[in-house]
C-alpha cells in the first residue's frame, strides 16, 4: 500500500493532524500600503491648507480675492477629505493551495469584496509545476501555461514543493 505524502512535514496524509498541513496562500497583492500612507499625508495637508489660507496674516480679502479664496480652499478640502478616505478594494486575486483536500482554488473578491472561487483544481489534474526564481509555474495536462504565481519566500517554496511532490510533476 503506497502512501502519498500531501504536507509539508514529510508526513502521510491519513496520520497527519491539521495544524501539521499548513496551507499555503500566495497573495498577488501590490504595496497598497505605501500609497495609502502618502495618499493620507497629502490628504492631510492639503485639509490644512484649506483652513490655513484663511489665516494667513497680510492676505487682501478684496471680492475678486475672497471668491478665487472660497473655491480653492472648498477644492483642496474636498480633495483632501477624498485622499484621507480611500479604501483601495483590490481585485487581484488569491492562490489557496489546501493540503488537506489536495486543491488549488483562485479566489477573487467580489465587489462587497467577500471572497469567491473562480478556480478549483485537484493536484491530480495539474501537469506539472516549475520553481524558478521567486515565482512557481503551474501547467496543464497539455503543458500550457495554467498559472504563475510570486512566491515570498524560500520557506513558502520549501512548503509548495512539499505539497506538490506526490500528486504533480516538479520540473527542473
Amino acid at each position: 500500500m503506497a502512501v502519498m505524502n500531501t504536507n509539508t512535514f514529510q508526513q502521510s496524509a491519513a496520520g497527519a493532524a491539521y495544524d501539521k498541513s499548513v496551507p499555503v496562500l500566495i497573495s498577488f497583492a501590490p504595496n497598497w500600503k505605501a500609497r495609502l500612507v502618502l495618499f493620507r499625508v497629502l490628504g492631510a495637508f492639503l485639509i490644512v491648507s484649506a483652513f490655513s489660507m484663511w489665516l494667513m496674516p497680510g492676505s487682501v480679502i478684496g471680492a475678486d480675492v475672497w471668491t478665487i479664496k472660497l473655491v480653492a480652499s472648498l477644492m483642496f478640502l474636498i480633495l483632501g477629505v477624498s485622499l484621507l478616505t480611500i479604501e483601495v478594494l483590490d481585485p487581484r486575486p488569491d492562490a489557496y493551495f489546501d493540503p488537506i483536500r489536495r486543491e488549488v482554488r483562485v479566489l477573487q473578491k467580489n465587489e462587497n469584496g467577500r471572497p469567491q472561487t473562480v478556480l478549483r483544481r485537484s493536484y491530480d489534474t495539474l501537469g506539472g509545476a516549475r520553481f524558478v526564481d521567486n515565482q512557481v509555474e503551474l501547467f496543464e495536462v497539455d503543458g500550457s501555461l495554467l498559472m504563475k504565481l510570486p512566491l515570498e519566500s524560500a520557506d513558502v517554496s520549501r512548503a509548495l514543493k512539499g505539497q506538490l511532490s506526490g500528486s504533480v510533476t516538479i520540473f527542473a
